[in-house]
């Protein structure tokens, strides 16, 4: 087992609490300013306000589902979350190639997680589009979990290359 660095990177959860904090002022000001199911124009063919609602996960998979996947969703995200603080005590605290993406997904995981436990379901907004091509609305936090896992995928990516090629940390 890996020893703690010291100092590790658990600061970074700071700017997991402010993805928090945004992602609900957001909805927040979603739920009292925008109309239900009606687009608002912010660009004219790419870009809308449009409030609806997300009763599952990615691309409303498990939407219908009954109920029970609030409950799973839920699990799974604390869980995913927790895992990803451990892995920040576990990284030293510079290493943001690491650490921000963690802080990222943790953020926007349990931005949904209050979500789903207050109003049953994830507000989404954020609506792109082109002609006729409507890409399914999301939120700060879907785009947090997106950015951040996107960021862990390509740590691993070049992390590995650097091992391969002999130019890591440490050797």
């Amino acid at each position: 087992m890996t020893a703690r660095p010291k100092p590790n990177a658990l600061i970074w959860l700071l700017l997991s609490a402010a993805v928090i904090g945004l992602d609900q002022w957001s909805k927040a000001w979603v739920l009292s300013s925008l109309p239900e199911y009606t687009p608002v124009s912010v660009i004219d063919g790419f870009w809308n306000w449009y409030r609806t609602y997300n009763t599952g996960a990615a691309f409303s998979f498990l939407s219908d589902a009954g109920g029970w996947q609030l409950w799973f969703f839920t699990l799974l995200a604390v869980g995913i979350s927790g895992l990803m603080a451990f892995w920040l005590s576990r990284t030293a605290r510079g290493n943001w190639r690491s650490a921000l993406p963690y802080a990222l997904v943790i953020g926007g995981a349990i931005g949904n997680v209050i979500d789903r436990q207050i109003h049953g379901h994830v507000v989404d907004f954020i609506q792109w589009y082109v002609g006729e091509h409507y890409w399914p609305s999301f939120n700060i936090a879907d785009s947090a979990i997106v950015v951040g896992a996107i960021g862990i995928a390509l740590a691993g990516l070049f992390d590995g290359k650097r091992r391969e090629q002999g130019t890591g940390n440490g050797e």
